[in-house]
């Protein structure tokens, strides 16, 4: 079997399994494989294919007709221009959380600190912290596994082949605590730590912008999600509670304790989101709060400035 024919019954096998995106999702698992662009598809289509390239890529053809992500098949994803490793233990990143990381990033100044809260993939984290100049930053997660991707995440994308491992301390056990860390002129300095903690349990310092993308769909609603995401994306990064509003309450109110004066709190929301959760800010005492909409038109972001 040739390329081309390898793509075409890949393509008739996930029509016939009801993937939407069948066509695309064929040539980027063939393009996985055998380590090919979309051009080869166009010039190369008559070449013959390995064997065992063949087998392992009617393999994961087989995988994705059983709905599992894409992603969790080639293990990465494309954010902010950025590939990012992802597996079962992290939601894969997606293009509306690039709104969040570009509204934080219009008011990230050289050598702020930031506070990820939910951080997962470490997708926001990473992406501000690679875009921006002398800033550091905490991620926090309650699960080890997502803490994991997050560190390898931040060790490949901001410091390469200069990173250690490093145990935390202030009180955090052994396996909880990553630091990410980047050299210049030799000098190591410390741009992403990696915190395992419920919420801001564990959390210390003070910040200039805490930034989260927390658990949000309504517990009732789950169900209802495509099979993509309710049966394979961890369900303690999906589930807000019964009005989704869980954890937008509880990091509003610790979040006074953990914001310099004037420091800004940024969230990714639900489309029908926006007017509970700026309330919840108003009542906390934050100001200029703004609502920023998705490239649909959805409301996608709100953030708002902390004055003491």
């Amino acid at each position: 079997m040739n390329y081309r024919e390898c793509y075409e019954r890949g393509c008739s096998a996930l029509n016939d399994a009801g993937i939407e995106d069948a066509t695309l999702d064929a040539r980027l698992l063939l393009e996985h494989v055998c380590g090919t662009n979309r051009n080869d598809l166009l010039v190369h289509g008559d070449r013959p294919m390995e064997p065992e390239r063949e087998e392992r890529y009617f393999q994961l053809i087989a995988k994705r007709s059983k709905r599992i992500p894409l992603q969790h098949l080639t293990g990465v994803q494309d954010f902010m221009g950025l590939e990012f490793q992802v597996n079962e233990h992290v939601l894969i990143p997606r293009q509306d959380t690039e709104v969040l990381v570009e509204e934080v990033l219009k008011e990230l100044h050289d050598g702020m600190h930031i506070l990820d809260m939910c951080t997962g993939s470490g997708c926001i984290l990473i992406s501000l912290l690679h875009y921006s100049n002398d800033c550091s930053g905490v991620g926090v997660d309650i699960s080890e596994e997502a803490l994991r991707v997050a560190w390898k995440n931040s060790e490949r994308i901001l410091s390469e082949a200069n990173s250690e491992n490093v145990l935390g301390s202030d009180g955090v056990t052994e396996n909880q605590c990553w630091e990410a860390g980047t050299q210049d002129d030799g000098v190591a300095t410390t741009q992403a730590t990696f915190l395992r903690s419920n919420l801001f349990e564990n959390v210390t310092g003070k910040y200039e912008i805490i930034v989260s993308n927390p658990p949000y769909i309504c517990s009732n609603v789950i169900p209802t999600l495509m099979p993509e995401v309710k049966d394979y994306e961890p369900m303690q990064a999906l589930d807000g509670m019964a009005d989704g509003l869980f954890f937008y309450r509880k990091i509003v109110e610790e979040s006074r304790n953990y914001l310099t004066g004037g420091g800004m709190l940024y969230f990714e929301i639900g489309y029908d989101q926006a007017e509970a959760v700026s309330g919840l800010m108003q009542d906390a005492g934050f100001t200029e709060i703004n609502v920023v909409k998705d490239y649909e038109g959805l409301d996608r972001v709100v953030y708002g400035t902390l004055v003491k």
